[in-house]
Parts: structure tokens; C-alpha cells; sequence
């Protein structure tokens, strides 16, 4: 890793916010595409997501989400637990950027997805009683739709809309179905 690098993965720790913040833009520029010293950092995160403030562990979940596709030896499906906790966090605004973060996980490989679409799955059901349980549910199927659409993954549009039928709330069954409204538009213009 360049020593510019180094400096920004270093301003993470750093109580300044906005020097903070700069140095996660840089960063998440740096590895939209793959890296070869993922593992360099990967450490470091994951710690970050376990023991930073709250801003430091989104950021660690976001980036260890983006460096998934730079993860040759597969750690990520052993890390992945980990971030999950996060998605859990007891600042909501920490748990939902992080929980917003891991379509890019999925994507990366057929195991990775089965990983977060099951544990999501799971996190669906069980957040039903939860303060912010409806914003989690949209997020998750958020989450879903934006690994199919890179994916086209016909099952897992049919988990997302599983879900999205268990819903007891009319009102929020319909929220949530917009963010597929246009597959199934679409799917009602073949048919006729």
C-alpha cells in the first residue's frame, strides 16, 4: 500500500470527523476496484468495527464490505458474523449504513450471497418488534433488490417478495413492494 494510503487508513482512528470522513472517501475511492493489500487493513477494520465509536464502525463495516471482492483467501465468510453484529448497533444510524453496505459482499461470490441473503433472511423476521423494525425491513430489501439487480437472481426475488407477504401491515406491505414494483410490472406486461 502507498504511503498516502497509509496516512488516510491511519486518520480513520482520528476524533476530527471531518479529517474522518475525507479519509473514507478517499479510501472507499481506492478500492471500488481491486486491491492487492486488502489484507494489510483487514485486521485493523474488523477491530475498528468491534471496538471504534460509532462513526468508525459503520466506516469499518463499509469498507471491509467493499474490500470483499479483494479477498482472495475468503475470510470474509468467517468476518462476515462479525459485521453483522454491527448491523445490530445500538446507534441505528451505525447499524443501518452498515447494514446498507453488505450487497457488495453478496455479489462477490455464490457462497458470499447465500451467507448474507440467509442471515438478512433471518434478521427480516426477527427485528419484526424492534424500535426501527419497519426501516430495517425496507434496508434488508433494499439490500436484496440491489443484489439482484446486479445479480438477476429470480430466487431471490422470490425471498424478497416472500417477505414482503408476511408483512401484517397493509401500509407497509405496499413501501415495500415498491422497491420491486417495476419487476412486477414488468412481469405483468409478458403476461398479457
Amino acid at each position: 500500500m502507498d504511503e498516502t494510503s497509509v496516512k488516510y487508513f491511519a486518520n480513520l482512528h482520528s476524533k476530527d470527523a471531518n479529517l474522518r470522513y475525507a479519509s473514507y472517501e478517499f479510501i472507499t475511492k481506492k478500492i471500488q476496484e481491486k486491491v492487492d493489500w486488502a489484507y494489510e487493513v483487514w485486521d485493523e477494520l474488523l477491530d475498528l468495527s468491534r471496538t471504534g465509536d460509532n462513526h468508525q464502525r459503520a466506516i469499518a463495516v463499509q469498507l471491509l464490505s467493499n474490500l470483499a471482492k479483494s479477498d482472495p483467501k475468503k475470510r470474509m465468510l468467517k468476518d462476515f458474523e462479525q459485521l453483522l453484529i454491527v448491523t445490530k448497533d445500538e446507534k441505528f444510524v451505525t447499524a443501518r449504513h452498515s447494514l446498507q453496505s453488505l450487497w457488495k459482499i453478496a455479489i462477490v461470490s455464490e457462497d458470499l450471497k447465500i451467507k448474507v441473503v440467509e442471515s438478512l433472511t433471518n434478521r427480516f423476521i426477527e427485528c419484526v418488534n424492534e424500535k426501527n423494525g419497519t426501516l430495517i425491513r425496507y434496508d434488508i430489501l433494499e439490500v436484496f433488490r440491489k443484489i439482484y439487480d446486479r445479480l438477476n437472481d429470480d430466487k431471490l426475488k422470490e425471498t424478497a417478495l416472500r417477505l414482503i407477504e408476511a408483512e401484517d401491515d397493509a401500509k407497509y406491505r405496499k413501501k415495500y413492494i415498491g422497491l420491486w414494483q417495476d419487476l412486477l410490472n414488468l412481469k405483468n406486461k409478458k403476461l398479457n
